[in-house]
């Protein structure tokens, strides 16, 4: 799994319905699962310019099987997989995963390819026909973090997610964002 991800030993189970563990969920965490608007707005506006970006992994390799079926994507062929941590002066905010591939990347005319430490939310939401298709989400074990994301972060609980599926002039993208317990406490 470490060729695939930084992130996962193992991909996380996902879930398109709410659960009864979801509804039970503190109101300041289920505002970031449910959030519809761009996450680095928000963050943004909390954060400022303490708000950062750091690239964990930028790769060609193919995705996870449960992706590529989300994404109607053979299961072997290449995606751009980018998966970042959001902070705010060093504090982990987010972990995110985005699965780009390649016909979505050369409708957006490589802006997607070449980010860096740019938000991704910056470039997709300036997109005027931005679709968002589905949305799913996910309770991630700490078993299923990598070793280095489990060092480094300390992942000693479920770390709650979501995935949203979105396209661009009709091409689909997927992002996963993890949100880590420092969002959650006051500013």
């Amino acid at each position: 799994m470490p060729d695939k991800s930084f992130l996962f030993k193992r991909p996380p189970l996902w879930s398109a319905h709410e659960t009864a563990a979801q509804r039970q969920l503190a109101p300041e965490l289920q505002s970031w699962l449910n959030e519809t608007g761009s996450l680095t707005r928000r963050l943004r506006g909390i954060y400022g310019n303490r708000f950062g970006v750091e690239l964990l992994f930028h790769r060609w390799k193919p995705a996870f099987n449960d992706e590529c079926r989300l994404l109607a994507l053979p299961p072997a062929r290449y995606q751009l997989i980018r998966e970042v941590l959001l902070h705010a002066d060093g504090r982990p905010l987010v972990l995110a995963r985005t699965v780009l591939p390649d016909p979505t990347i050369k409708i957006a005319h490589r802006n997607l390819s070449h980010l860096g430490n740019r938000p991704l939310g910056e470039v997709i939401f300036a997109y005027p026909d931005l679709e968002r298709r589905r949305r799913q989400f996910s309770r991630a074990e700490p078993n299923q973090w990598s070793t280095a994301v489990q060092t480094r972060l300390s992942m000693a609980g479920p770390t709650w997610g979501r995935r949203t599926e979105y396209a661009i002039h009709g091409h689909p993208l997927l992002v996963a964002e993890f949100f880590l317990p420092a969002l959650l406490q006051k500013v």
